[in-house]
């Protein structure tokens, strides 16, 4: 892994940044990373190769070699088999996936207005994705993999034990926050990522103008 090492245990993602110096028509080779929100950049030296691509690997290859960066360990209660899974899990978006607002726009293109990644009961710790409030629809937008779809879902190979519980966990949750908010007089609407936005949107507009409807009925 391309890392520095932060101390305390922690890493930084670095890159690297090409300068070319018109004067001396001379290139020179910068490590870069953020570290508590502030770039941080080292000297690596200068490079000659005949492209863009050669001279990165040559200034990565001098930054080795110089112990700038480092291999990033993965901590021994890691749930992660390596430290690039443990990258890419980590960078597991929680909000404003694409599938989420690929519904949502389908959404709006049907004149529906909704709050985003709100709890439909304020006292339940439970963030649907989308939320029709005078309704009463919590919509949720679940990933294959995390939620176990039955359809795409494919069991981890590493570490197997550990991810059957975890997404066995999801499941158990999803399952509580169903009848939790069915309880409360929510119609609860799962979508998974892998659905049609537009007639996924159908759908939950069609829920919504019934629940409209069945709460006008009833006022009147």
């Amino acid at each position: 892994m391309r890392a520095v090492d932060v101390g305390d245990g922690r890493y930084a993602r670095a890159s690297i940044a090409l300068r070319l110096y018109r004067s001396t028509r001379r290139i020179r080779a910068y490590l870069r990373w953020s570290q508590e929100g502030e770039t941080q950049e080292r000297y690596v030296g200068e490079v000659d190769a005949a492209t863009r691509p050669a001279n990165l690997a040559q200034a990565w290859k001098m930054a080795r070699t110089a112990g700038y960066v480092t291999t990033e360990t993965v901590p021994p209660n890691s749930w992660a088999s390596s430290p690039a899974s443990r990258a890419v899990m980590s960078a597991n978006k929680g909000r404003d996936t694409k599938p989420e607002k690929l519904l949502r726009s389908a959404l709006h293109g049907y004149g529906l207005r909704y709050r985003v990644g709100a709890r439909p009961i304020p006292d339940l710790r439970r963030t649907a994705d989308v939320v029709f409030t005078k309704a009463r629809v919590a919509v949720f937008v679940d990933g294959c993999y995390w939620h176990g779809c039955p359809e795409h879902h494919r069991p981890a190979k590493k570490g197997a034990t550990f991810w059957q519980d975890k997404i066995a966990g999801n499941q158990a949750r999803d399952h509580e926050t169903n009848e939790a908010l069915r309880n409360a007089g929510w119609l609860v609407i799962r979508v998974w990522e892998h659905e049609d936005p537009e007639q996924a949107a159908q759908a939950v507009a069609e829920a919504v103008k019934s629940r409209q409807d069945l709460t006008s009925v009833r006022q009147s």
